[in-house]
């Protein structure tokens, strides 16, 4: 992961600025700190892995009988040939 994180220091290529209160900006530099992490790093990996674990638990979702019963089908029927979906299927997820 260290060489990742590396990477992508280098290839940043857009500013995310937040306000915050002194105390904590001081928290974080604290946690960063003990982690022999800039406070950007720290920032921007925290946020990140929150940001993938929000995105991953969003599995309930409300459908009527009919559409249920269509999801079903759908989950149900095999999948046809597709290319995007054979390189979806072979792609490592970020968080791996």
């Amino acid at each position: 992961m260290e060489a990742q994180s590396e990477e992508s220091r280098r290839n940043r290529d857009v500013t995310i600025n937040i306000r915050a209160y002194q105390r904590e900006r001081d928290l974080i530099d604290r946690a960063a700190e003990s982690l022999g992490k800039s406070r950007s790093d720290f920032m921007l990996e925290t946020a990140c892995r929150e940001a993938e674990a929000v995105l991953l638990d969003r599995r309930l979702f409300v459908l009527d009988e009919e559409k249920y019963q269509q999801f079903l089908e759908l989950l149900d029927a095999p999948p046809t040939v597709n290319e995007n979906l054979r390189k979806l299927m072979n792609y490592k997820a970020p968080w791996e």
